[in-house]
């Protein structure tokens, strides 16, 4: 167990605890759990081990009777027995216990279907990256899509809002989740996928207090950020701190797939939103204008004319029938998939250059039946 934890702190909102079987210790704290009768435990360590010696013989099916010694071969060279194996991720939002390989055969064995979409060498570069997503609405399905892939090493996530049952037309969770915090929704979400992965919340989302901060967590400033929000302040903050700090920013804004890349690391020089602000004057003067003029501003760095037509119309509906710009899952995941590619492309040192370009379905429909 990480130093780093309290053992005692079952009632975390979103971390799983990791206990090792080979700490008496934490042997003690899964029989505790256990014997509660109020706790689910799932042990499908077998299964997962059967599955990781096929995947590193790949050349011809195993027979039953050499899976059996290529398991005893693997007790043998870990030097411990077949219960002392692997590790237990216990989950208190779900209160249940579930055994795993241990980090690095689980690492190996979950990313095994990425093998030579991503290359060894591009998987473990990959784990050196921190990445920071700002908003979780089409950031979760950033988020989560970054953490199928492993696409880091760290995740700062970041939103101050509570999950409405209206979120839910474009937000993948449950019922149950109704009145808790975004971030906590997606850390545990993460955390069911892979509990080794290092996720960290800002829990009540970022503003000029804390974007440093954010931005510069202990020390490791992020490689990229996903800038997801819905405030106008922290969109214009957030480009001109990372410009400064040299991170490059990718957003989503989940109408016809418009995917914007700001390659601050490569142009430090660059202007921000691709200079479509610079009507109002200098960027260090923006955030003094958005009480008068924040309405034009956010219509120039969005390019109203090239919204779709019906989100042109529910900009006119705002504080009449409806109380913000709709979305629809289907442009959200798109957009979280679209994210996830580009920050992988970017974090690997792929070719990617600044730019707004958008993924239009309808536009590609058109194109074909013409």
């Amino acid at each position: 167990m990480d130093d780093s934890t309290n053992k005692n702190e079952f009632d975390h909102a979103w971390k799983p605890v990791i206990l090792s079987p080979r700490d008496q210790v934490d042997k003690n704290v899964v029989t505790k759990l256990k014997d509660t009768g109020k706790v689910m435990f799932f042990d499908t360590f077998e299964l997962q081990l059967t599955e990781l010696i096929k995947t590193m013989n790949p050349k011809r099916s195993l027979s039953l009777e050499e899976l059996s010694e290529k398991k005893i071969d693997y007790y043998k060279a870990s030097g411990n027995s077949a219960q002392e194996c692997g590790n237990w991720i216990y989950y208190p939002w779900r209160k249940t216990l579930v055994r795993v390989l241990e980090e690095k055969d689980f690492i190996r064995l979950r990313t095994i279907r990425n093998k030579y979409k991503i290359t060894e060498e591009e998987q473990q570069k990959l784990r050196e990256q921190a990445i920071g997503v700002i908003g979780l609405s089409v950031g979760q399905s950033v988020a989560l899509c970054l953490a199928m892939e492993r696409c880091f090493g760290e995740l700062r996530i970041a939103d101050f809002d509570t999950l409405d049952l209206s979120n839910m037309n474009r937000i993948r969770t449950g019922l149950f989740n109704l009145g808790l915090k975004k971030s906590w929704i997606v850390a545990r979400e993460i955390a069911e996928i892979d509990p080794y992965l290092k996720v960290s919340l800002f829990n009540d989302g970022v503003s000029e207090a804390n974007l440093e901060e954010f931005l510069t967590w202990k020390g490791k400033k992020l490689d990229l950020l996903i800038e997801e929000c819905d405030s106008l302040p922290v969109k214009i903050q957030s480009r001109i701190k990372a410009k400064r700090l040299g991170i490059p920013v990718i957003m989503d804004t989940s109408d016809r797939g418009m995917m914007d890349i700001e390659r601050f690391d490569q142009e430090p020089g660059r202007p921000i939103f691709h200079g479509l602000l610079g009507g109002f004057g200098e960027e260090a003067d923006l955030m003094a204008k958005i009480p008068d003029r924040g309405k034009e501003i956010m219509m120039a760095l969005l390019q109203f004319d090239n919204l779709s037509e019906r989100v042109k119309y529910s900009f006119l509906e705002l504080g009449k029938s409806i109380t913000s710009w709709p979305q629809l899952a289907s442009s959200v995941v798109l957009g979280g998939a679209a994210c996830c590619h580009y920050a992988r492309m970017i974090l690997l040192g792929l070719s990617v250059a600044s730019g707004r370009f958008y993924v239009d379905l309808d536009q590609i429909i058109d194109l074909n039946e013409g």
